[in-house]
């Protein structure tokens, strides 16, 4: 019987973190990972989007899953993302991840090619068989990888006792509904709208601005847990304008957010790997705007 409470909250995506010569910083990903715990969180989603995956080796991953567990053990939730564009490079990193201790394993469908819903499934499959004792999570975010999950593909893949629910990036609230219906947790994905999602039944949040605010996200959520909805909406409203101000730079967000956690007092977590744009002259404006409302919306709220 799978315990789902250990997902229950606010998960932050993993940032990746660079050394000075634009190398994975072992001192930089465990003190990200003390950070986290300091703030309280859930637990991490290490190795998805905002950890900067696909532009990284099979290696560095392993060396930045091994650097958070050796702090996050027994503290954090930690689900790790193991998907890469072969099927081969994929086991390697869920058998590793497994062999970790890692909660859950994560995985979005391979990209480029627009493969059949069959072929995809044996995809995940073969993962979870890499990984036999560790939870499933299937990652559905069809903006960037082109394929969307649909109720078909997800019966098919609930099939595989180890696939317990969906990381929902998708910007339908329904599809959280429908995912729900056929008996996965579902995490909600796009930060703009964690209330929304929570109320259409997601069992928490996994997100790549929980990061540089956990505090505005976690209050979403006491006060959506404790009925408080309009005090809970005001925050989510000011998330998103947040957002919306992060994502004006012309560098990256993550670039943008990984400023702003610096500018915030967090740990320094490098610049961003190519080709992801670094972060312009004009964009510190952006980044300093950024932290300020962040910091007058924790004081405000919080």
């Amino acid at each position: 019987m799978n315990n789902f409470s250990k997902y229950q909250g606010i998960i932050p995506a993993f940032y990746a973190c660079y050394d000075e010569n634009g190398a994975i910083s072992p001192a930089g990903v465990q003190a990200l990972t003390e950070y986290f715990i300091r703030k309280g969180v859930q637990g991490v989603y290490v190795g998805g989007s905002s950890g900067e995956c696909i532009y990284q080796s099979v290696d560095e991953r392993k060396l930045v899953l091994e650097q958070v567990m050796a702090v996050a053990r027994g503290k954090l939730t930690v689900i790790a993302h193991v998907a890469c564009n072969n099927t081969a490079d994929s086991q390697v990193l869920a058998a590793h991840a497994q062999a970790q201790g890692v909660d859950a394993i994560a995985a979005i469908p391979p990209i480029y090619f627009h493969l059949p819903e069959h072929a995809i499934a044996a995809y995940w499959n073969a993962i979870s068989q890499a990984a036999p004792d560790t939870d499933f999570i299937i990652y559905n975010i069809p903006q960037l990888a082109g394929v969307s999950l649909t109720t078909a593909l997800l019966k098919e893949m609930q099939k595989n006792p180890r696939v317990i629910g969906v990381k929902n990036s998708s910007m339908p609230v329904q599809d959280i509904q429908m995912f729900r219906d056929e008996g996965a947790i579902v995490f909600n994905g796009p930060d703009e709208q964690l209330l929304s999602g929570l109320a259409a039944g997601a069992i928490g949040g996994i997100g790549g601005t929980y990061g540089v605010m956990p505090e505005l996200y976690q209050k979403i959520r006491t006060l959506f847990l404790e009925g408080s909805m309009e005090q809970a909406r005001q925050i989510q409203n000011e998330c998103c304008r947040i957002i919306y101000q992060m994502c004006s730079a012309q560098g990256n967000l993550y670039a943008v957010m990984k400023g702003i956690l610096r500018r915030l007092g967090g740990p320094d977590c490098g610049g961003v790997r190519l080709p992801l744009p670094p972060l312009t002259q004009a964009d510190q404006a952006v980044v300093e705007e950024s932290a300020a409302m962040i910091a007058a919306a924790i004081s405000k709220y919080c």
